[in-house]
């Protein structure tokens, strides 16, 4: 059959909410010939059995199942890259996002020449439902930051509801980031030349069944994708996110230090080294959650790798410890002798620790 539109849905535990919402997209898309496109990260709580279900009693709804592959960008990537019909709708699973948008969307495709359609949260005539203060306030900050890479001026960049023509994403496809949750900013600010967009009003519903998926990583990983799009092709957007959790171990070395040696009256040198391998191991476990997320290390080898992770830095630990003493021995003030031997140790600590920590396996 030939499909005028894909629905591209990326799902993890979502099994209350797969059923309804297959059943409110054939209301709403009547007119059209449609398939949906499900991409499960390999659920625990029975989705992956009922979209096998699903998919097998009504073929113009599949499913694909990714095992050691996570990311919502990655999967909606995947998923569009599978699609049959030339105009691609992402939405979510949680019945957050208004179905009965998708015929006015894609109706907008041949009113005018258009890449993309984004239904925006804070467009005029736009609803948020039960959106708390807090999380709109976090995304009119992370809309802010958008600016900083986007070459038109969106009210919703972070949508995760929109529709495009597939040669877009095609043309696109080699210079996307691909991870974390913003497709769409990674779409937009992936494109050499301003694509050609409207935006249309969201009512945003309140969340059928199971729990957001919006947590510290995500934050993470949207400035991960702002990183990538501002200093990527300068510098490595690996060593940009090191380099940051590098900072948070700085604050961490500073309070043990602090601790230690102001508080207890710890000798300076102990009080150096002990605060060197706790800011150590608080860099490790962020590195591993977030900048090496795509080689994270579990079960035996999170221990292995920490054990690694403390080996293939001990000459950046000794140096870092050596020259803060000896500034301090000079008299140099002891959170100024602390920072500097910190910040001596970093360059060597991401060098080895690629290398070896985290090192590249054959698949």
């Amino acid at each position: 059959m030939l499909y005028e539109l894909s629905i591209v849905v990326p799902t993890l535990n979502e099994v209350g909410n797969i059923e309804l919402l297959c059943n409110k997209i054939s209301n709403a898309l009547k007119e059209i010939n449609w398939e949906i496109i499900f991409v499960d990260d390999n659920s625990a709580d029975g989705t992956q059995e009922l979209l096998n279900q699903i998919s097998s009693q009504h073929p113009h709804i599949r499913a694909i199942h990714r095992i050691n592959r996570t990311g919502l960008s990655s999967a909606c990537i995947e998923g569009m890259l599978a699609s049959k019909a030339p105009i691609v709708a992402v939405m979510d699973a949680d019945l957050q996002h208004d179905e009965t948008l998708l015929p006015i969307m894609f109706a907008e495709f041949s009113k005018k020449p258009l890449d993309i359609v984004v239904a925006s949260r804070f467009a005029a005539g736009a609803e948020l439902g039960d959106f708390s203060a807090k999380r709109e306030l976090l995304s009119n900050m992370g809309n802010l930051l958008s600016r900083l890479v986007l070459k038109v001026r969106l009210t919703d960049p972070l949508s995760g509801f929109f529709m495009l023509r597939k040669e877009v994403l095609h043309k696109l496809s080699p210079r996307l980031y691909g991870k974390g949750f913003k497709i769409l900013l990674d779409i937009f600010a992936s494109s050499k030349k301003p694509l050609n967009f409207i935006e249309v009003p969201l009512r945003f519903n309140t969340r059928h069944s199971g729990e957001s998926k919006l947590d510290t990583t995500t934050a993470l990983e949207f400035i991960g994708l702002l990183c990538h799009k501002l200093f990527g092709k300068i510098i490595p957007v690996r060593f940009i996110l090191f380099s940051l959790v590098g900072l948070t171990g700085v604050g961490v070395h500073l309070l043990v230090l602090t601790l230690l040696h102001i508080v207890i009256n710890t000798q300076f040198i102990w009080s150096q080294t002990i605060a060197t391998y706790i800011a150590m191991t608080s860099n490790y476990f962020i590195n591993n959650s977030f900048t090496y997320r795509d080689k994270k290390l579990h079960g035996k080898k999170l221990l292995f790798g920490l054990l690694s992770f403390y080996l293939v830095c001990s000459v950046g630990a000794f140096l870092n410890v050596e020259f803060a003493s000896l500034l301090y021995e000079m008299h140099i003030n002891w959170a100024i002798a602390g920072t500097s031997g910190a910040l001596i140790g970093a360059v060597l600590n991401y060098a080895l620790s690629s290398m070896f920590t985290w090192r590249k396996t054959k698949t």
